[in-house]
């Protein structure tokens, strides 16, 4: 993304954290009889103790460069959490530098193939950076058998979240794990929102779901944390499987995503 965009961006995020915002929870009243959520610009500059005028040209996007101690006020003022936080700092230009993902990555390295085969009855497969599934094992496709059959170009997990029926049938919360696998996507691609992979992946999902459209505009952001997975399988019934994550350190554009037993 270059840096107009990446403006552009973070405006757009912190206007949807403080239009958000209980003012409840500021000590603030509602606004009219009924507006129960949302600061005005004002009040997020008092808060955060930086002009009216500076905010709102920052939230419009306007070519300025603001510190990280005047960014980290607003991120206070606006109660953002640790992966907001950091996905707020870079977009202004202060967080690690991206791995270089300019090489789409559709094939799983023959070494990471076999470490997913390795991993025998544990359902694993290996994610790209747009989140094309690179690779998978036999007991994901026993998991989900539909991996192995979609188009290439549909193989994507966002995709097939959004737009497999297969998929709302094998997850009893799919709700729920729908918007926390999009806010993850959008805490890890955020910078990369221009690269033309993900962003023809956002437009063919704002097109295809609606659930996907509403949700995207929320900017909800959440970093990767283990958890518990339930699944509904057709042959096994309710599954209980604990979600990791691993990246290889010599192909650190690829994630390695592991389920394992529980109990």
């Amino acid at each position: 993304m270059d840096a107009e965009g990446a403006r552009a961006e973070l405006g757009r995020f912190l206007r949807s954290r403080r239009e958000q915002a209980p003012r409840a929870d500021y000590g603030l009243p509602p606004v009219g009889r009924s507006r129960d959520r949302g600061l005005r610009r004002e009040e997020v500059a008092y808060l955060s103790g930086v002009s009216v005028t500076w905010y709102t040209w920052l939230e419009q996007g306007r070519p300025i460069n603001p510190s990280r101690s005047v960014l980290d006020a607003v991120a206070r003022t606006l109660r953002l959490s640790s992966s907001e936080h950091e996905y707020l700092l870079s977009l202004a230009g202060f967080g690690l530098p991206a791995p270089d993902r300019t090489r789409l990555v559709e094939d799983a390295p023959a070494h990471v193939q076999r470490l997913l085969d390795a991993l025998g009855d544990n359902p694993a497969f290996a994610l790209a950076p747009d989140w094309g599934i690179a690779g998978w094992n036999r007991a994901y496709t026993r998991l989900y058998p539909n991996v192995a059959r979609v188009p290439r170009e549909d193989r994507n997990l966002l995709w097939l979240v959004y737009t497999d029926p297969a998929v709302r049938e094998l997850l009893p919360d799919w709700e729920e794990t729908s918007a926390r696998f999009l806010a993850e996507f959008r805490a890890e691609t955020g910078t990369r929102a221009g690269d033309p992979a993900v962003r023809a992946l956002v437009e063919r999902l704002r097109t295809a779901s609606p659930e996907f459209r509403e949700a995207w505009e929320r900017y909800d952001i959440r970093g990767f944390a283990s958890r518990e997975r339930r699944f509904r399988h057709p042959r096994d019934g309710e599954v209980r499987l604990e979600h990791h994550q691993l990246t290889p350190t010599d192909h650190p554009a690829l994630r390695v995503v592991v389920y394992t037993a529980l109990g």
